[in-house]
């Protein structure tokens, strides 16, 4: 059972999620195909020890410590499966490069601007944020989304250093995220070493306390029908930022407004149009890159 679960769960996100993992960061393909592998394994010596009749307590035992590991391995993967951007035709174009860890959208020309790092939100397609993001780098910014590994960029928030590392040319970086995004974005601000200059947050907060970093200019972007990131947890956040810290609240957005995605479990009621809600996040963040 423990085989043949890890095998369906590989065989489910891959058949209805294909398209979205190929794009992301490439940890979870080969999860993916590690839980097939090891399912099938699992499937082969389980039915070999039945031809065998090997059914002794210690080849028992022997057995159920790997299918308990499988069978978590297995939910984790299932969980792990990500929400698909509903335009994912956006994140193509001459000004986009999209590339194995990380999606460029690159200024007409040479950038003038600062250079933006962006996290996405746990289990977003990175190609979800090219949408709103797209008119930064019009403006003369240079845009990298990051794609996380597994999705959740808690997992490796020092992405961004490799970024910056990659881009001598600019000189200004500002680092924010959306969600999980977010706290992994000021992760990094917060890292000794960071060239992050300002720090954005979408419906997101830091894990931390930022509040003696008198030298990063801080924006925290949020919408007020939130139902995962509440207004009760933005204002709970003010004493984790420093006191020059923008509070820009969007009336009626919700968690997805920040992204395109669709709706996400858990979230409040827009009362807002999705459209509406991005011009405003995105006009709070164009502020903060300056």
């Amino acid at each position: 059972m423990a085989g043949l679960g890890a095998v369906g769960v590989a065989a489910w996100v891959a058949v209805s999620r294909w398209t979205t993992v190929a794009a992301g960061n490439p940890a979870y393909t080969w999860l993916l195909v590690a839980l097939a592998v090891a399912g099938v394994t699992m499937l082969a010596w389980s039915t070999r020890a039945r031809r065998r009749r090997d059914r002794g307590g210690w080849n028992r035992a022997a057995r159920t410590v790997p299918a308990i590991v499988l069978v978590l391995a297995a939910v984790a993967a299932g969980w792990l499966r990500p929400f698909p951007a509903t335009a994912a035709d956006a994140a193509t174009g001459p000004d986009v490069a999209d590339l194995t860890s990380t999606i460029e959208l690159r200024p007409p020309g040479q950038a003038t601007g600062s250079g933006f790092v962006f996290y996405p939100g746990a289990r977003v397609d990175p190609r979800a944020y090219v949408g709103i993001l797209r008119p930064l780098a019009a403006a003369g910014h240079l845009v990298v989304i990051v794609k996380p590994p597994l999705g959740l960029a808690l997992l490796q928030p020092s992405q961004a250093a490799a970024v910056v590392s990659a881009h001598p040319e600019i000189g200004r970086w500002v680092v924010g995220g959306h969600s999980m995004g977010g706290v992994a974005a000021a992760d990094y601000a917060a890292a000794p070493g960071s060239r992050a200059a300002g720090l954005v947050l979408w419906a997101s907060y830091p894990s931390g306390s930022l509040a003696g970093r008198t030298g990063l200019a801080v924006t925290s972007v949020s919408g007020t029908a939130d139902g995962l990131t509440t207004p009760a947890d933005v204002d709970e956040s003010k004493a984790s930022l420093p006191p020059s810290t923008r509070f820009v609240a969007v009336p009626g957005a919700v968690h997805a407004d920040f992204g395109d995605y669709g709706p996400q479990p858990g979230d409040g009621a827009p009362g807002i149009d999705h459209a509406d809600a991005q011009e405003r996040i995105r006009a709070a963040t164009l502020t903060a890159l300056g």
